[in-house]
């Protein structure tokens, strides 16, 4: 028996008899209620919907909804109670006759895991809960609708959008600036041919549009960094009206960058002088929702200029942020007129110019050497950009369909092997970034020509000779001076002496150095009188003597020349005297 039946026994065993006691617990073990059973079915396929903060839980019912209702309990998971929660009643869901409740109230941790569950209550009677169904709120949260203001100025729609949440209290998404908007317009007509997609900013004109013409759109917010695209706002028309046509207001205002030189280029159409000033705008600020039109600043170099051109170095760097330009014009009259904003990104509106190549070869190897696009100095190109380069070569002859190779490379030494002997070949080279997808145009092709293969050990032969005939030939030379010297040396210090014929007729001796002297010795004199040719014999030979006993102390040279040429003039004028 069933815990009812022994409860209505105990209670009703005193005032019926036997045979009632029994009928009755019988009655009661065939009751369903009393066994704790039910007919009511669990809900099926729980969902929960959420835009914003806005909580809606939905589920499905297949059994008798005669006088149901349902009531759903939830607990949530955070990072300061690490033990199991308790069930709590879910705010809003509580005895609900519909499949769906609104519990936007009971909902305040977004980003903890929360569990739900739900059942079906007739009265007394309680089906089973449902499966849990689990959920964290910030990721199942759609991004909500934003709110568009439109106005129609001078042929084009200014409009202005306030994100979502912007007027509630409590809000999914923290940082407005993280949206992004997109924009669908199309032109209100019963043939609708041309759907514009494109982003806009918080405060934004749309041109391009046929004037006093009817434009509906619709404006969504998207979070980039979550890949997450939200609701589209409800639709709004316009009517756009005649632009009117100012020749004052500069035209084309455009922005050209090569390798980080930065120009703003605008057309003029107005005929009479015209002065300009370029203004600038920080990119962020309009990314915010609050009027930035008082903040617009000066470029330096650019105020009241005649040129349709400004240089921008002095606002955009490098590693800048995007900025916004536009033209004043300014006439002799003092009227002015603004030109259309232009949006620069440094590295999207930079253009990579081509890199300067010098090419080497050393037997087969070919050596390319790279700069970088801007020179040497520039290498922060290189680091913003990243850049690879790809190396074309080919060989350059009559043949045109050669086949032109590739190599690709970080470096900015690179080396092609696999060239073929005594063959012309070309390079140019193109630098490019994966990251940008930028590339630049080619550099000037250069052309080098490989060494004969069959050639090149003579070539090391004749090298190998040559210099082996340069070190005999300095060797030799060496060996000569030395030699030179060395005669020089002994000539000065240990000179050959030869005896003057004087002194050998007189039986002199040899000296052994003119510049040692040697001991004098005595010298006879003799004297022979017989005539008077003898005596003038005698007395030129007395003369030599004399001479021959002064000069005995000079050097050999000397004295052997002297007394040569003496001793030829005595014998030539004795010889005559005796004639």
């Amino acid at each position: 028996m069933g815990e009812c039946c022994h409860g209505l026994m105990a209670g009703m065993a005193c005032a019926v008899g036997p045979l009632a006691t029994v009928l009755l617990c019988l009655l009661v073990v065939m009751s369903p209620r009393c066994a704790g059973q039910t007919d009511l079915k669990s809900p099926q396929d729980i969902q929960v919907y959420a835009v914003n903060t806005n909580f809606t839980l939905r589920w499905n019912y297949t059994g008798d909804g005669t006088n149901v209702t349902f009531s759903a309990q939830y607990q949530y998971f955070d990072d300061v109670h690490t033990d199991k929660p308790e069930w709590r009643e879910l705010s809003g869901c509580q005895n609900v006759s519909h499949t769906e409740c609104d519990f936007s109230s009971a909902i305040t941790a977004y980003y903890d895991v929360h569990h739900m569950r739900i059942r079906a209550e007739r009265r007394e009677d309680k089906s089973p809960w449902s499966s849990i169904f689990e959920m964290i709120p910030y990721e199942i949260a759609q991004i909500g609708p934003p709110e568009v203001a439109l106005q129609s100025i001078n042929g084009a729609i200014k409009i202005k959008v306030s994100p979502p949440e912007a007027n509630q209290v409590r809000k999914m998404w923290l940082n407005p600036l993280l949206f992004k908007y997109n924009v669908v317009i199309w032109e209100n007509s019963s043939n609708v041919e041309e759907v514009r997609n494109q982003k806009i900013l918080p405060m934004d004109v749309i041109d391009g549009l046929a004037p006093e013409t009817t434009y509906c759109l619709k404006v969504q917010a998207i979070i980039l960094l979550d890949y997450r695209e939200g609701l589209f706002s409800p639709i709004h028309c316009i009517k756009t009206t005649r632009e009117v046509n100012d020749l004052l207001c500069p035209t084309n205002v455009r922005a050209f960058a090569l390798n980080m030189q930065f120009y703003l280029l605008w057309d003029n159409r107005y005929k009479e002088h015209v002065n300009y000033t370029v203004q600038y705008l920080t990119g962020y600020l309009k990314n915010l929702y609050d009027d930035y039109s008082s903040k617009w600043r000066k470029v330096s170099g650019c105020e009241n200029i005649t040129d349709m051109k400004c240089n921008l170095s002095s606002v955009i760097k490098p590693t800048s942020g995007s900025h916004y330009f536009r033209v004043q014009a300014t006439n002799e009259y003092n009227k002015s007129c603004l030109s259309k904003d232009v949006r620069v990104d440094p590295l999207v509106t930079n253009k990579i110019g081509p890199p300067d190549i010098k090419v080497d070869i050393s037997d087969v190897l070919l050596h390319v050497k790279i700069i970088p696009p801007g020179g040497p100095e520039s290498e922060i190109m290189s680091d913003l950009y990243d850049l690879s380069y790809q190396i074309l070569y080919w060989k350059n002859s009559s043949d045109n369909e050669e086949e032109v190779k590739m190599k690709e490379t970080k470096q900015t030494i690179a080396t092609v092997s696999d060239l073929t002997p005594s063959t012309l070949y070309c390079v140019k080279v193109q630098a490019f970034s994966v990251a940008y997808n930028k590339s630049s145009d080619f550099s000037k092709e250069e052309c080098v020509g490989t060494p004969g293969g069959k050639s090149l050990p003579l070539i090391i032969l004749a090298t190998f000779v040559a210099a082996l005939i340069v070190v005999l030939i300095v060797a030799l030379l060496v060996i000569f001076f030395l030699y030179q010297a060395y005669n020089k040396i002994k000539y000065m210090f240990f000179p050959s002496c030869r005896t003057p014929l004087n002194i050998e007729g007189f039986g002199g001796q040899l000296f052994s150095s003119p510049f040692v002297p040697a001991a004098e010795e005595p010298v006879e004199i003799c004297y022979i009188i017989e005539s008077s040719i003898t005596e003038e014999v005698n007395q030129n030979d007395f003369k030599g003597n004399r001479h021959f006993k002064q000069s005995s102390r000079d050097s050999g040279n000397y004295s052997y020349d002297d007394n040569t040429s003496q001793s030829k003039g005595s014998e030539e004028a004795l010889g005559k005297d005796i004639l």
